[in-house]
């Protein structure tokens, strides 16, 4: 039986977890196959990133996974990482709204009260504003309907001001993105169904909710890092790999299907060949890699934004702040060009030597993405000045490190999980033995693409052993 050969073109955290996944089931099952991971840059891991300096631990990318999405905690089990697990410190959350720094009320599922409670004690929301929210109680469920923005079905549920104090830079935040374009069915469709159940989302997360789910203020944190960086998870995979299996700093320039397999053209006219191909690179190269083949077209429709964020290191001595919490995120409301900042030190102690303040600011909102392209003194400048509005800074930071994910964030607009659907049908059909993944497609966060990894990983060999069949 000849060797087939497997190509997994990328090497964020969907691709490795991929071929990681892969090698794992082709040695358990003893199947006649091989893995290769093809990566365009020098290192794998995608926006995972941690840089260790002056005894500081910090993230250019994401700093943690949500444990309750559990294949990120399957993944770190098997790779026998569990004792290096940290978890998020925790303290009370904060919303910026027109200059002032709220706490996010207790009772509250992602800015969503769950008990009638949660509002009554808070200025975020007017008199008003809170008896619009007690009328989603008894309103009509809305019409069913195959997608809708985020905004806008919560602003038929909630009114406008709950959204744009609360539910939007909570939301909003998570994918880079606009409520008001954002995909409903793409990013929170449990929303959709809870109303479309129990006739009301307030009463859908009431009945289904666990009760440590809503936000109480301190609590026992619900994020996942590691002692010495989010990269400990890359650093294991590539181990687990090995370099035999991982081909670096050479991207995929084409892909050709001929002679019954699949033709990967390298840098200078290199060529491998494989049977299928887990294609896990943005939406937007896959038209260009796939020249010959236009079911790829209708992701050039899916748009893609910029984001950057900025770490801030002070002495202790220099900043003064005196929440209780691990950060803020900020309204349209308010005149702010930062749409967050993390007070890591808090968040994560281990990261931050004692004696100073580590923070890490984020800049970049849709309506925002000039600021991504200033040089990185500007953008400190700029952070800095937004910084002041809210703590006390005395001195300068002792350092700051600007990193800038330019089109690295896609946007799941209304129809996104259609358009999505329907080329993966279309490459049953034109493209054979090639599957996509990635914060593309089904989801952004860590676990996320660990999910779409392992996924891909069966599907790919669940084609493998038809073929053979045939």
């Amino acid at each position: 039986m000849a060797t087939k050969k497997i190509a997994v073109v990328g090497g964020g955290m969907t691709g490795l977890t991929a071929a990681y996944y892969l090698k794992q089931k082709i040695k358990e099952q003893q199947l006649p196959y091989e893995v290769t991971l093809i990566e365009a840059g020098h290192r794998v891991g995608g926006k995972i990133q941690t840089v260790r300096k002056n005894g500081f631990i910090m993230e250019r990318g994401p700093d943690s996974f949500l444990e309750r999405k559990t294949p990120a905690v399957k993944l770190v089990t098997q790779l026998g990482l569990t004792d290096q697990l940290v978890r998020n410190s925790t303290g009370q959350a904060h919303v910026l709204v027109r200059d002032t720094l709220y706490e996010i009320p207790s009772g509250t599922f992602m800015g969503i009260p769950v008990w009638e409670s949660a509002l009554t004690e808070t200025h975020i929301i007017s008199e008003t504003g809170k008896e619009r929210i007690q009328e989603e109680l008894s309103l009509q469920k809305s019409k069913p309907m195959i997608d809708q923005s985020l905004g806008h079905f919560l602003r038929q549920r909630l009114g406008d001001e709950l959204i744009e104090n609360l539910i939007e830079p909570l939301l909003s935040g998570i994918y880079s993105s606009d409520i008001d374009k954002m995909s409903l069915m793409a990013t929170f469709p449990q929303f959709f169904k809870l109303e479309q159940e129990y006739g009301s989302l307030i009463k859908g997360l009431r009945k289904t909710l666990p009760q440590d789910q809503a936000s109480t203020g301190k609590k026992k944190g619900q994020f996942l890092s590691f002692e010495n960086g989010l990269e400990t998870i890359v650093e294991a995979l590539f181990q687990k790999l090995g370099n035999d299996t991982c081909i670096l700093g050479k991207p995929v320039k084409h892909i050709i299907h001929q002679d019954g397999a699949y033709h990967l053209e390298l840098e200078k006219n290199e060529v491998r060949e494989a049977d299928a191909i887990l294609m896990t690179v943005p939406h937007h190269h896959l038209p260009s890699i796939f020249k010959a083949d236009s079911l790829f077209a209708p992701f050039m429709d899916i748009p893609v934004t910029s984001v950057a964020n900025v770490v801030l290191a002070f002495d202790q001595s220099a900043i003064q702040y005196d929440q209780d919490g691990t950060g803020f995120v900020v309204s349209r409301n308010s005149d702010f060009r930062i749409t967050a900042c993390t007070w890591t030190d808090k968040k994560w102690p281990t990261t931050t030597p004692n004696g100073k303040v580590l923070l890490r600011a984020y800049v970049g909102k849709p309506s925002d993405q000039k600021i991504v392209h200033l040089a990185d003194d500007e953008i400190v400048k700029i952070v800095l000045k937004d910084l002041a509005k809210v703590m006390n800074l005395a001195a300068s930071p002792e350092f700051t490190m600007v990193t800038r994910w330019k089109q690295a964030m896609p946007q799941y607009t209304v129809g996104h999980v259609e358009t999505v659907k329907m080329v993966r049908n279309e490459m049953k059909a034109q493209l054979p033995g090639v599957f996509i993944a990635g914060s593309s497609f089904e989801g952004v966060g860590i676990p996320d693409c660990i999910q779409q990894g392992e996924q891909a990983a069966d599907d790919v060999l669940q084609f493998l052993a038809s073929s053979y069949r045939k």
